[in-house]
């Protein structure tokens, strides 16, 4: 079965190579392709293509102008928008701030099921000005107060005319003010065809079209990768050390750069053994995080040591985080009232469906063995994981991982209010000065007050051991050398993507 699809999805790609189109690969449909409804993987990555958003990250990670062309807090609870003038969307129509206002109106109804509707909670108005200025009144001032408004906004003169937005045809086939646009809705399983925005307020992409071919077998992606007939895709570490030669090489530049996640080890800090920090950080220090990363990703990734993005402004300058000493270990399990005679005994939990965490664990299991800590392992398939493990807190230890982002919202993982039914900090972490400077800094509207306060949460955090944060794997991305101009940055390599040239 997987041979029939792979000659059929190479016939196919055969038929359609043309020096103005970019090849890529989807593993999913996308459902809603709809900024404030996007919730999967595919939905989103094709939708940012087709929406802007008032702002956006620039290339350093740092908050720049998209559909507004600058902005400022009039007060701290305050916030004006000019907008661009001369966007107009897909269908010719121009961009103005009615549809500002109506995307926060549309986001609010009761018709309206989105996650992302929490983030707009303590904006109390959106009031027009003028055709091209906005401003936005907050309930108390809010450090999201910006980075919000990188959501993309929705045509008003379309979008009006609905009556069931949730199943809208627009969802299917959406008119922004993006670098490209659909010709016709998507079906399920079906390609996806992106064409160059004529009128995009930048410059019009210089690649002309983009297919998002539908490959839901990874191995099919791989084997179409290595063929050739993709112009972008991932690939693993072993694919990179193992199964890619100088033909490949040949073909393809590869960009390594660190992913915008991290595994840990969470600890229930409810249990009487973890409740003694010796036991957590003893762990902490017992486990060798580069062995993992030389024998899980063969040396592509990198430590991680906090729950902050390295190189963003909110990880510690000069932060020296204690690394790799069993010696040390040892000694704190003495203390703690653990040795040979009675050593220290818990069960790590982790879910089925992700090798990787599962052969951590093996090395995780190994690595403590040697300090005199039996822990066993237990995995689970994922939903039962959740329901029955995580949210219930059944558990002594649990093997997980977090995204990381350039402007993170500790509120949810590390504050006390997380540790109830359903929350996100189910390991029960409580410190009073974290959970102080969480709220205060949601206060906060200045960037650099704000990254203050979160560097002194990383130090407070990172000290009290509730997590073992093991590792970054690096993201390894393969793009095609017939393309010209890719510059990888903080943000990943396509932030310039209207940039990139297909060679002659």
């Amino acid at each position: 079965m997987r041979t029939l699809l792979l000659l059929f999805v190479l016939l196919t790609l055969g038929c359609m190579a043309d020096q103005g189109t970019f090849h890529r690969a989807m593993s999913s449909s996308p459902t809603r392709l709809n900024p404030l409804l996007a919730t999967d993987s595919s939905s989103s990555e094709i939708t940012d293509w087709i929406f802007n958003g008032l702002i956006k990250f620039d290339a350093n990670g740092s908050l720049a102008p998209d559909l507004a062309t600058d902005w400022y807090f009039e007060d701290n609870k305050t916030l004006l928008f000019h907008l661009r003038q001369g966007v107009k969307w897909h269908d010719g129509a121009p961009f103005t701030a009615r549809d500002v206002k109506f995307t926060y109106d549309f986001m609010r109804s009761d018709k309206v099921v989105t996650p992302y509707k929490s983030d707009f909670k303590y904006v109390s108005s959106v009031e027009i000005v003028d055709p091209y200025t906005v401003r936005v009144h907050y309930s108390q001032p809010y450090f999201k107060a910006l980075s919000i408004w990188m959501m993309g906004i929705l045509p008003a003169h379309l979008w009006t005319k609905e009556k069931d937005p949730m199943r809208s045809p627009l969802n299917k086939l959406p008119v922004g003010t993006g670098p490209y646009h659909m010709t016709r809705p998507f079906g399920i399983n079906e390609r996806i065809v992106l064409q160059a925005n004529d009128h995009y307020y930048e410059h019009p992409p210089f690649i002309r079209r983009q297919i998002y071919h539908y490959i839901g077998d990874p191995a099919t992606e791989f084997m179409m990768l290595k063929a050739g007939k993709l112009d972008i895709g991932g690939l693993s570490p072993l694919q990179l050390d193992r199964q890619v030669g100088l033909a490949f090489n040949k073909h393809y530049r590869i960009y390594e750069q660190a992913s915008h996640s991290y595994t840990y080890l969470g600890f229930n800090l409810r249990d009487p053994k973890f409740r003694d920090r010796r036991v957590r950080r003893a762990i902490a220090l017992g486990i060798d995080r580069q062995e993992i990363i030389d024998l899980l990703f063969f040396g592509h990734g990198r430590p991680c040591y906090g729950p902050f993005m390295p190189g963003s402004s909110v990880y510690p300058k000069g932060f020296k985080p204690e690394k790799y000493n069993p010696v040390r270990a040892r000694k704190l399990l003495k203390e703690a009232g653990y040795d040979r005679e009675h050593p220290l005994h818990f069960t790590l939990v982790t879910n089925t469906g992700n090798e990787t965490r599962i052969n951590a664990a093996q090395i995780i299991q190994q690595q403590l063995r040697k300090i005199g800590v039996e822990m066993k392992i237990r995995t689970m398939e994922w939903q039962a994981f959740l329901n029955t493990v995580v949210f219930p807190r059944h558990f002594e230890a649990v093997l997980l991982g977090w995204s990381l982002s350039l402007i993170p919202d500790a509120y949810s993982i590390w504050h006390s209010d997380g540790d109830k039914k359903g929350g996100f900090n189910f390991v029960g972490y409580h410190n009073p000065r974290v959970d102080h400077l969480i709220k205060a800094s949601e206060k906060i509207v200045d960037p650099e007050a704000f990254a203050a306060n979160y560097r002194k949460i990383f130090r407070l955090i990172v000290a009290d051991y509730p997590y073992v944060f093991l590792y970054i794997p690096d993201s390894i991305t393969a793009v095609s050398r017939r393309i010209e101009g890719v510059t990888p940055s903080i943000i990943g390599i396509e932030h310039n993507f209207i940039d990139w040239k297909i060679k002659d």
